[in-house]
């Protein structure tokens, strides 16, 4: 698959106030507010483009983009983050523990893989997704930090997939941002992301997100699930087991 291909988005609502932007690899979201719009993840290198098309047409200019949230360094969620700091006065936002990795400072962690995990880890990584330029962290994210997205939005530290990944929930829609530390499998099951440097971290970040009980989840891999989604996370937690 090219890199154009990797770049190429389709454009779904969710609610009145937020998009999917569903990309081949990595999806992005987009939440609209009144004075400006958060953009959680941003796809490949080269995706940039296509998020400014899309948001064109739901109306918007890309320059109201204020905040972009990156919920980990992988290079299918942080690829076009220089193209969108270009857009305007964009604050990047990150938790601290990946934001070195994503400046460019520090090498990411390399997944501890189970067997299953090797082939499909082998197919993904075979060079087909870019490698991004580093890009500047202006809010390093801690555990609880409150961002304005939808009213009150809340960080959660979720590790296990990555040192510093993290999730959004915006607790006045329902809605949980959970980046890849749970994904959506081809046969529709919510499962536990795949690629973790810590599985046994990244299972405790799966329980704390699913006591959360929101009712709609956004992965990094995956269609979303827009209903009942704190019982479509805790079934992934009982199959773990």
């Amino acid at each position: 698959m090219s890199a154009s291909e990797l770049s190429t988005a389709e454009l779904r609502m969710l609610l009145p106030s937020l998009y999917f932007l569903r990309f081949p690899v990595g999806h992005a979201y987009l939440w609209l507010d009144d004075d400006g719009m958060t953009l959680v993840d941003c796809g490949v290198t080269g995706s940039g483009p296509r998020i400014a098309a899309a948001i064109r047409r739901l109306g918007r200019d890309p320059a109201q983009v204020r905040q972009l949230v990156l919920t980990h360094f992988h290079h299918d969620h942080v690829g076009a983050a220089n193209e969108v700091a270009a857009w305007g006065d964009v604050v990047i936002c990150a938790h601290r523990a990946d934001a070195p990795v994503i400046r460019g400072d520090v090498p990411g962690a390399p997944p501890v893989l189970l067997d299953w995990e090797r082939p499909i880890f082998d197919q993904v990584s075979g060079g087909t997704i870019p490698t991004p330029a580093p890009v500047r962290v202006d809010r390093e994210l801690d555990d609880g930090d409150v961002l304005d997205v939808g009213g009150r939005a809340q960080a959660i530290a979720v590790p296990g997939h990555t040192p510093g990944s993290v999730a959004l929930y915006l607790p006045d829609h329902g809605v949980l941002f959970t980046g890849d530390t749970v994904a959506r499998s081809a046969d529709d099951q919510v499962i536990l992301g795949v690629f973790n440097i810590d599985r046994d971290a990244a299972i405790t970040s799966l329980r704390r997100q699913a006591a959360l009980n929101p009712t709609m989840a956004c992965f990094g891999h995956g269609d979303p699930v827009t209903a009942d989604a704190g019982a479509a996370l805790q079934d992934a937690l009982t199959r773990l087991h």
